[in-house]
């Protein structure tokens, strides 16, 4: 196993080893995340304070920082406890004080004697009409005023961590960090006259002017550079290993497909046969498969999944769909056992709730080859569930499961391809943070016959109007969703506003004509009360985000969504996705609080205009920013210091190119190059991705 280059070491050491940090100190650091040296250097600063000389505080606009000469004047001891005291001092145009509080009298006659000249340095304000500086950052001799800098950089910080202790802890970082060899091909230095790393590092925290700050600058540009690189180069590695993994050649015969095809009322869209056609063109190379599906609501990502699935049963093997809910894996079943059964196809269900007896006999039957495709939910993960021959693993809605779950249900098979499929249209630039390992295929056609869905803004004032339409609705025999505001982090607290909500509702409509559905239920009630949506038992579904992804009702064709300024984009997007599935023309209603933010007025306003899934991802990634747009915790988005994802796609393109052909040219990063990227992987804390070489 490759260790940590020792070059690094003195970064990797304990952060109590920096000037000015102690134990004490150190926690409040992690506080930012900072437990390293490292990963101080990669904490740049947002902003300068100007501390260059003036010649009086009569030149500037208070309240601002200002350095100025001054002769000390009368000392004004704090007479009364708990009052400040003051000290006046002269410039070269006007008189002001320095204030201070619970300071030494002796100490300030020694820093302040009265008659001498000093240079101090703060925040000058005005109190009463009279300018002056509480407590100045910096008092000198005037010989000794180029301790001052003239620009200052400034830190994030956090409880009990101040700018001086931040600036002394970079700086003792700043000597530990050493001239690491270089990693970048020389020809993208060149052309973007980057400079070396450690030049990068120290100029990034000793910016001199505004525009050192901005993400242009070249040594910030080469540091976030360096971050997306690191990252490109492990997606890079995963995708190498996985092309090395041998894959098993599945070569379906078209049988099966074409006797699905054939009994659809339909004809399959361009996009979709193209996609059929990447996905069996992967799975019939000898190398395995790690493709990504991408369409819109409504764009037919099932159909593609179950070609795809029938051609691991023509070639002699078995398929696995795996969904991120129990209602999802119950509505794929429902969707495609009918299709798989008039290809004479064995298509079952595994979840957490089979009973012991009704697993057993399943896990027998798939371990025989008898189950030809499973669906399933994360059920489908675990040990005691074993394949006859695995070829193909689809996970729908990839978002919700971690890459080391996708991992997981590749090792169920000898070299198992894996397609995975997302609802969710992912913005280009983050498409390459998250999925730069995988060939992607994108839906972009909507299938014939789907109807645009009105979308309506409408105040929340207009209540009992919105109920009253609703009764209208149903009597002509309609179905509609409600779904409950996102009221705060809390799912209890959701639950219990679509519980409310549920009653008010009921008690308007009538008790056999409301359901409701949330995310605290169990599983079994759940299922019920969409069984009973689904049959048209129910007319109304009162649901919280539960419903967002892939539930499919043809005869729902209103959506009410409560609050809806409090929801993402996308998200408003997703649950639109749920009407115009049917005959029936649908409508969108947006129900919003008055009176609505900037933000929030264009984001329903992006809603109404448009039913592009990709256009509003970009929108939403403009309004919010990447992590929210995926959800950090479950995106698998890399926590980037410097880099921005959004701002920054052009950088990603490049690294994942040069990624790519570093590991075409060296795919044991064993030469110079391969070595310094080793270094930078190591840097950047990746060394599972050091890990995917040696295993190789």
């Amino acid at each position: 196993m490759s260790r940590r280059p020792e070059i690094l070491f003195p970064l990797f050491a304990e952060l109590t080893k920096l000037d000015g940090i102690g134990p004490k100190m150190a926690k409040n650091f992690a506080k930012i995340g900072v437990e390293r040296p490292r990963d101080l250097l990669f904490v740049l600063p947002h902003s300068l304070i100007n501390r260059a000389l003036i010649a009086s505080v009569q030149d500037v606009q208070p309240p601002c920082v200002v350095t100025v000469e001054v002769v000390v004047g009368m000392h004004r001891p704090n007479a009364v406890k708990g009052r400040p005291y003051r000290v006046t001092v002269q410039d070269a145009k006007t008189s002001f004080q320095l204030v201070f509080f619970h300071a030494h009298k002796d100490w300030l006659g020694e820093q302040l004697p009265s008659g001498q000249r000093r240079v101090v340095s703060g925040k000058v304000e005005l109190f009463d009409g009279v300018a002056q500086i509480v407590h100045p950052d910096f008092i000198l001799r005037v010989e000794a005023a180029d301790a001052i800098p003239s620009n200052e950089p400034v830190y994030p910080l956090t409880a009990g961590v101040t700018q001086k202790t931040m600036q002394k802890a970079v700086a003792s970082a700043l000597t530990r960090a050493a001239d690491l060899p270089e990693w970048i091909a020389p020809s993208l230095i060149a052309k973007h006259g980057w400079p070396g790393w450690l030049e990068a590092v120290q100029k990034g925290h000793a910016p001199e002017k505004p525009s050192d700050l901005a993400r242009e600058a070249a040594p910030r540009e080469r540091l976030a550079y360096d971050e997306i690189f690191a990252h490109q180069l492990t997606l890079a590695l995963a995708r190498a290993k996985l092309r090395r993994a041998k894959g098993v050649v599945t070569v379906g015969n078209c049988k099966l497909r074409n006797r699905v095809l054939a009994a659809l009322p339909f004809k399959p869209t361009g996009a979709q046969l193209r996609s059929v056609g990447e996905i069996t063109t992967d799975m019939a190379a000898p190398l395995r498969m790690n493709r990504l599906l991408q369409g819109d609501v409504g764009s037919g990502k099932t159909l593609v999944a179950l070609l795809a699935l029938l051609t691991a049963v023509e070639g002699g093997g078995q398929g696995v769909m795996m969904a991120p809910t129990e209602i999802l894996a119950r509505q794929h079943l429902e969707a495609l056992q009918p299709l798989a059964e008039n290809a004479g196809v064995v298509l079952e269900i595994l979840t957490g709730r089979d009973k012991s007896g009704e697993r057993r006999g399943k896990l027998a039957a798939l371990a025989s080859g008898d189950i030809q495709i499973l669906v399933g939910t994360h059920a489908v993960f675990q040990k005691d569930v074993v394949f006859s021959d695995l070829r193909l693993a689809v996970i729908d809605e990839q978002h919700r499961f971690g890459v080391r779950q996708r991992m997981d249900l590749g090792n169920k098979g000898a070299a198992v391809d894996i397609l995975v499929m997302t609802a969710t249209p992912i913005p280009r630039s983050l498409a390459l943070a998250t999925h730069g390992d995988m060939d992607v295929s994108v839906l972009d056609e909507k299938p014939p016959g789907r109807l645009p869905v009105d979308t309506v803004l409408v105040s929340k004032e207009r209540f009992d109007q919105v109920v009253a339409r609703l009764k209208v609705a149903i009597a002509e025999g309609r179905q509609a969703y409600w779904v409950c505001p996102l009221v705060g982090e809390s799912e209890i607290v959701e639950w219990a506003a679509a519980e409310e909500r549920f009653r008010t509702l009921r008690a308007a409509l009538g008790e056999d004509v409301v359901g409701l559905v949330h995310g605290q239920l169990p599983s079994a009630e759940k299922d019920a009360a969409m069984a009973r949506f689904v049959a048209g038992k129910t007319k109304l579904l009162v649901a919280t985000t539960v419903i967002e992804v892939g539930v499919d009702v043809p005869k729902a064709s209103i959506m009410v969504i409560e609050q809806a300024e409090k929801f993402g984009l996308s998200q408003l997007h997703q649950l639109r996705g749920r009407v115009g599935r049917g005959a029936d023309a649908s409508t969108c209603l947006l129900m919003y609080a008055p009176p609505l933010g900037e933000a929030a007025l264009r984001r329903l306003k992006v809603m109404r205009d448009t039913e592009d899934g990709f256009k509003i991802s970009e929108e939403d990634l403009r309004l919010r920013g990447a992590g929210d747009v995926l959800g950090v915790a479950q995106s698998g988005l890399p926590r980037f210091q410097i880099a921005d994802l959004e701002v920054q796609a052009d950088l990603q393109k490049i690294a994942q190119d040069d990624a790519r052909l570093l590991l075409f040219e060296d795919p044991d990063l064993d030469g110079e190059r391969g070595q310094a990227a080793r270094v930078l992987l190591y840097l950047m804390e990746q060394e599972k991705a050091i890990r995917l070489i040696s295993v190789g």
